[in-house]
């Protein structure tokens, strides 16, 4: 794996999120991208037997329209790898039926949008370091989190998803900040991989 299939990989990620495809669809197509995609998360010795990621079955309910209000701060999270410590700036604070979530801006060249969660789920079923709804930087925009006018989201947890280090130890991942941990279970989205 070199920097050209991570570019790559990040672009499949990108056609993939922004595809029409239906939930089902998109599950599919994740799964085919993870089992043959070179810069895959995960382990090259787990990819030949690979029968597709775990999902909590399809939950209307996990869709939800939050508003948001505003927020300020920033918060410094170390990766624990190459990238060290990374600066994100709260843009805002969704208001959800699980709680509320803070949405992050990565303070980098570029920046993107950032919300990761930890439920009550993780550790339980889903990976316990949390899941990510968005994360522009990897491209998965256009699904889990929605802007809408009037200063709303449109959160779908359907489209929860684990971030690299939870298939493989080689990659080092943001995890979700406390204030971005709620105590209530959001049984939708993809389940820990092991």
């Amino acid at each position: 794996m070199d920097d050209l299939d991570v570019l790559d990989w990040r672009e499949q990620v990108a056609r993939l999120y922004l595809s029409d495809l239906d939930l089902a669809g998109f599950r599919a197509a994740r799964d085919d991208l993870f089992r043959t995609h070179p810069a895959s998360p995960l382990p090259a010795a787990d990819r030949p037997g690979f029968t597709g990621l775990r999902w909590y079955p399809p939950d209307p309910a996990a869709v939800v329209e939050a508003p948001l209000r505003p927020a300020s701060g920033t918060e410094s999270i170390d990766t624990g790898g190459p990238d060290g410590v990374v600066g994100y700036r709260r843009v805002a604070v969704a208001e959800t039926p699980w709680g509320p979530l803070a949405l992050w801006w990565i303070e980098a060249y570029g920046g993107g949008l950032f919300l990761p969660v930890r439920d009550a789920t993780c550790g339980a079923g889903s990976y316990g370091g949390g899941r990510y709804l968005t994360d522009t930087v990897k491209g998965t925009f256009g699904r889990g989190l929605t802007v809408l006018p009037g200063r709303r989201v449109r959160l779908d947890a359907n489209y929860l998803y684990n971030p690299s280090c939870a298939y493989d130890d080689r990659w080092a991942c943001p995890l979700a900040p406390p204030e971005n941990r709620v105590d209530v279970p959001i049984r939708a989205g993809e389940l820990a991989y092991h």
